[in-house]
């Protein structure tokens, strides 16, 4: 007749390698929620994408404005015609530096702003926040220095020299030199934004065990079977001296 052994041991019984009763019947779980009942849901993609694209949007649109600050601000560079060629009226200007220097001025305070208004009004941040700032910002420069360049002086330096006539001063298109500085605003807009995070952020609670939650149960203790003691090896026979071997022999 056999008899069937059940899978799981009674749960009176001591499990293999461990005392009765262990391990638990309904383990505690491992970290208690902080606040109540509620488990941890899992990210919505689609609104965090939503908010980034907002984020992005709001903060490239006024990126038009910068260009027309940009075209208002910014140093001319004079140009003159003797009916042959289109020259400097003023080798020894620096109105190129100069428009380079007033854009990035102007982006560094639009990414101080931008960054101001999407903590002010995101408060709580997240990845897409913060990736629709620094986007938004790359595209806010870009759309600047297009406005700037497509609503200044004509880019056609000798039709307007010739329309202009000879010895006729007229500015030189708006130009961005150093292309470097279309990263000035969303570089600006990270930092602005990493302080502000970093000194009025709200902080999250740390997690306090629920009172009434038994006790995280111990893992008792392994106790290993006890190793026999090797035998001692036997005492090796002792050799027979030449003195005694003499002894037994008068003895005899």
């Amino acid at each position: 007749m056999s008899h069937d052994v059940p899978e799981h041991p009674h749960p009176e019984q001591p499990a293999p390698g461990g005392p009765a009763g262990w391990p638990p019947r309904h383990p505690v779980p491992p970290y208690p929620y902080a606040y109540g009942d509620a488990e941890p849901t899992a990210p919505d993609v689609a609104g965090e994408v939503r908010r980034g694209a907002l984020v992005l949007l709001a903060v490239a649109v006024p990126g038009i404005l910068l260009g027309l600050l940009w075209l208002w601000l910014a140093p001319r560079i004079p140009l003159v015609s003797d009916g042959s060629a289109v020259l400097l009226k003023e080798t020894e200007g620096e109105g190129a530096v100069g428009a380079d220097g007033t854009f990035a001025l102007l982006a560094a305070a639009f990414g101080a702003v931008s960054a101001t208004a999407v903590f002010l009004l995101r408060r709580e941040g997240g990845v897409s926040v913060v990736v629709g700032l620094a986007l938004g910002g790359l595209l806010g420069s870009v759309l600047g220095w297009g406005t700037g360049t497509l609503l200044g002086p004509t880019h056609d330096v000798v039709a307007h020299a010739k329309a202009v006539g000879e010895g006729v001063t007229f500015d030189a298109p708006l130009e961005l030199q150093a292309y470097g500085a279309l990263l000035v605003w969303p570089v600006a807009a990270m930092f602005v934004h990493l302080a502000l995070t970093a000194l009025f952020a709200p902080r999250e609670p740390e997690a306090v065990w629920d009172p009434g939650l038994p006790a995280a149960p111990q893992a008792p203790p392994r106790h290993e079977p006890r190793r026999a003691a090797p035998a001692p090896d036997p005492a090796p026979p002792r050799a027979r001296t030449q003195g005694g071997d003499r002894s037994g022999a008068a003895t005899g």
